[in-house]
């Protein structure tokens, strides 16, 4: 293994972070969009990629992000170039349309995962693995730990990226001055909402 040597011009953690959330395009990506009941009669968004594979990834995204995101989309287009099926999914309110139900989502709400891995278990494929980015990663690891033993084996493994695993810390961590640009991104787009 190489030991990791950033771009020339990327030469700090904030200018790898801010240059690709700002300029990264990820094209070829033709999403098909299905819409899920929840068992409280609110709605999921579910955007797929499908080739009539055996194998899925499902992916959760981060914090105020959903499926059209840079990440998002580079992550499934990776996945479907290597023979998966791959589902990005929207969180409760990041699918550019509100939910009908006074819920949104959190780090801690897995049952929404929960509701679409079940859905693609019943899709009938030999094997789902799980991407989780940020707040999609608290979700990925915690579904898996609540699951435990009674994850189905269909569910076969789980990837994390960049993910908060002290919830208060991190909190504390975006509060930094020097992290205001992160800070003031994730609040507007809060204010914003779909």
């Amino acid at each position: 293994m190489h030991p990791y040597t950033p771009p020339t011009l990327l030469f700090t953690n904030h200018f790898e972070t801010i240059y690709p959330s700002l300029f990264r395009k990820v094209l070829g990506i033709n999403y098909v969009r299905e819409r899920i009941a929840t068992p409280d009669n609110d709605f999921l968004d579910l955007d797929w990629l499908k080739q009539g594979s055996k194998k899925l990834v499902i992916i959760s995204h981060g914090l105020e992000g959903n499926s059209d995101r840079s990440y998002m989309r580079g992550m499934a287009k990776v996945f479907y170039s290597h023979g998966y099926d791959a589902l990005a999914w929207n969180y409760r309110g990041c699918s550019g349309e509100m939910n009908r139900q006074v819920r949104f989502y959190h780090s801690g709400a897995t049952d929404d995962l929960d509701c679409v891995v079940q859905h693609a278990i019943r899709c009938g494929y030999d094997e789902i693995n799980l991407i989780g980015f940020s707040l999609g990663g608290n979700l990925t690891l915690k579904y898996l730990g609540e699951q435990g033993a009674n994850l189905n084996p269909i569910v076969k493994k789980g990837a994390t990226f960049s993910l908060p695993l002290n919830l208060r810390s991190s909190c504390e961590k975006i509060s930094e001055s020097s992290n205001w640009i992160y800070s003031q991104r994730f609040l507007k787009s809060l204010k914003e909402g779909p």
